[in-house]
């Protein structure tokens, strides 16, 4: 009897350290990315509110975890942000205008023109979501931002630049929701 009371702790305490949940939705602690051999690490995720609706989770993931927002956005290394819609219907206008606007905010008016063809060629990727699906944005070095959302393949966007300003929609001076940004920190609890 002691054994399985043993084994049953044992069990529950994997479960704990495999997989974090918010909003009933699982996100493993690592994953491993196509032709990556260092998995990555769940740095932190939160829930994007649009005044009291929630719209999102947002999950980063890292080669490992780091609290630091510049040193995160200027590593040259492997990332994956994830977008798990909450909100029941979401227009591609409104995506691509929340997108424009995250850039903006975070990117000087040289900055966002350099990057424009990027920035325009990204939003082309976007379609309506709704509650359940999924946006993955995948930093490989060397290769760019590969844009997956509902598990199809959209297209890599070139440029650890475009990353860099991509993230910063999250993790620069001005981000989309400083909540979300302190719980992809991993300092705060969102």
């Amino acid at each position: 009897m002691k054994h399985i009371v043993f084994f049953l702790f044992l069990s529950l305490c994997s479960f704990s350290i495999h997989a974090a949940t918010i909003a009933d939705v699982q996100f493993d602690e690592s994953i491993k990315l196509p032709d990556i051999d260092q998995p990555l690490v769940l740095n932190g995720l939160g829930i994007r509110y649009k005044f009291f609706f929630k719209i999102y989770i947002a999950a980063l993931y890292l080669s490992e975890k780091n609290q630091q927002a510049s040193a995160i956005v200027t590593d040259p290394g492997p990332k994956r942000i994830v977008m798990h819609f909450l909100y029941d219907d979401v227009s591609v206008r409104k995506l691509v205008d929340a997108w424009n606007e995250g850039f903006a905010n975070n990117l000087s008016a040289s900055q966002f023109e350099k990057l424009k063809p990027r920035i325009e060629r990204f939003n082309a990727q976007f379609e309506r979501v709704t509650t359940g699906d999924v946006v993955t944005l995948d930093y490989v070095p060397g290769e760019g931002t590969l844009v997956t959302i509902k598990g199809h393949r959209k297209a890599v966007i070139p440029g650890a630049d475009f990353n860099a300003a991509l993230l910063d929609i999250w993790l620069g001076g001005e981000p989309v929701d400083e909540e979300l940004k302190e719980a992809l920190l991993g300092v705060s609890d969102d």
